[in-house]
């Protein structure tokens, strides 16, 4: 968490950020299966400067998204990524507790 808005609602933010003239990106947990740090419904906004609030998973996981999220502002086309012990970039971000998510990043507009 970067911004001023530092503690606000990650959906508040995104609509601060948005009426702000910011380019922002939203990624929202949509599947978990086992032992995963957010539930389904978490979202993480980012902005253009990388600015970010709320969260889907943490750690390393968390970093993924944002470097994804911020190619989804520039390019406009939504990510769905996936996280998990049995996928070789997992234990790579951090997410070796057992669980898997899966996170749709999107840009807002």
């Amino acid at each position: 968490m970067t911004d001023d808005l530092l503690g606000l609602d990650p959906l508040m933010a995104a609509e601060a950020w948005k009426k702000s003239g910011r380019d922002v990106a939203i990624a929202t947990v949509v599947e978990t299966w086992g032992s995963a740090p957010r539930p389904v419904g978490s979202h993480l906004v980012v902005d253009r400067d990388g600015n970010f609030e709320g969260s889907v998973s943490g750690g390393c996981v968390e970093g993924a998204v944002i470097a994804e999220a911020l190619d989804v502002i520039a390019d406009g086309k939504g990510k769905m990524l996936e996280f998990g012990v049995a996928d070789e970039t997992a234990w790579r971000v951090g997410l070796s507790c057992g669980g898997r998510i899966r996170v749709y990043v999107e840009r807002l507009d």
